[in-house]
């Protein structure tokens, strides 16, 4: 017989793999087993489209190009079902390395055990968006070149652009006019009042 879930500690019973036994009452149960093993098990809340956003892909999205060589993320879209890649892929960034009418090739890093293996894809572009990755590294090249141009101008040969960590704040030196007096401030012991 089956009976419900005993909370204290449990064995499994030798015979029967799946039934298992409380140690303290000495009930037999059936363990909770997990789901299948499917391609989709498992995504309930990841490919779950966001609040208010269900219905139709937009227009853009089809409208997006794509170049050989860009950064894309791959973000599934649940409501469309073709080309949708594996749940593994949810989140990654890759390199486009091919463009086909409606979908695109993309290039992703894979781990297996004790190795990195390139992976190439084909992923409908409802599945992928541009990624903004290297935004910052794009942005700030700029701005040394333009830092660049600015000290040749002015006759400068070596400019640093090398970005270094923020260092520890620098420290003050408070003055105290000779009429006031430094008070030292004790924390209120803590009381409790019933």
């Amino acid at each position: 017989t089956v009976h419900r879930r005993c909370s204290l500690n449990f064995t499994p019973v030798a015979y029967r793999p799946r039934l298992w036994t409380c140690r303290a009452s000495g009930q037999n149960f059936f363990a909770e087993m997990p789901h299948s093993y499917g391609y989709r098990a498992r995504t309930r809340k990841v490919f779950a489209r966001p609040f208010r956003q269900h219905g139709s892909v937009g227009m853009s999205t089809f409208l997006t190009n794509f170049k050989i060589g860009e950064y894309v993320d791959i973000k599934v879209n649940g409501s469309v079902h073709k080309g949708m890649p594996h749940k593994f892929y949810q989140g990654r960034t890759g390199v486009v390395w091919n463009v086909t009418k409606r979908a695109i090739g993309v290039e992703i890093n894979k781990q297996v055990r004790n190795r990195i293996i390139r992976k190439r894809i084909h992923v409908r572009i409802d599945h992928v968006q541009k990624s903004k990755c290297r935004e910052s590294f794009l942005r700030r090249v700029k701005e040394n070149d333009k830092y660049r141009r600015e000290a040749h101008l002015r006759g400068e040969k070596n400019i640093v652009t090398k970005r270094f960590p923020v260092g520890p704040t620098p420290g003050g030196i408070v003055k105290v006019s000779k009429d006031s007096v430094p008070e030292t401030i004790h924390p209120v012991q803590y009381d409790t009042t019933i």
